[in-house]
């Protein structure tokens, strides 16, 4: 079945089956590989990306419920030239250590900042709560949200 789909701006068009897992069709379909497989069962978040500017967990996404959509990856939240005020601010707080959950995390970040500009402690908690860092960052992945708020707010 063929399928069309905005990915990172550009529109992609693959020949896969309608239950095909988002995730595959991103990595082993368009070859963007930044989207991490984690669980598989969307329990841990390392497959988010944004679906039309919400955070989903592509694992549990089929192609056929993105047809026509827009998909944000990792690869297209912002440049190396222009990092997206996530990324500055998780490089600036060191919130990577083994970096695997990373792209997942910043990814639900960004998809939060885009619905709350503003948001408390427990709003980031909450937000972020489905996304699992086994090396423990969590009090870094708080601040780089808070200050990702605050870059993006001055801009």
């Amino acid at each position: 079945m063929t399928t069309t789909l905005t990915v990172n701006g550009t529109s992609a068009t693959v020949d896969l089956p309608e239950d095909t897992p988002l995730l595959w069709v991103l990595r082993d379909g368009l070859s963007l590989t930044g989207t991490k497989y984690g669980c598989g069962v969307a329990a841990c978040g390392a497959c988010t990306v944004m679906v039309d500017g919400v955070a989903v967990r592509s694992c549990q996404t089929a192609l056929g419920d993105v047809a026509g959509a827009s998909v944000i990856t990792i690869e297209g939240l912002g440049t190396p030239a222009a990092l997206h005020a996530v990324q500055a601010a998780w490089i600036d707080h060191q919130v990577a250590q083994c970096g695997y959950c990373q792209s997942g995390q910043i990814m639900q970040a960004a998809s939060l900042l885009a619905e709350n500009p503003s948001p408390t402690s427990q709003d980031i908690d909450d937000a972020m709560d489905g996304n699992l860092c086994r090396c423990g960052t969590y009090p870094r992945i708080r601040a780089a949200v808070m200050d990702a708020a605050t870059r993006l707010r001055e801009v």
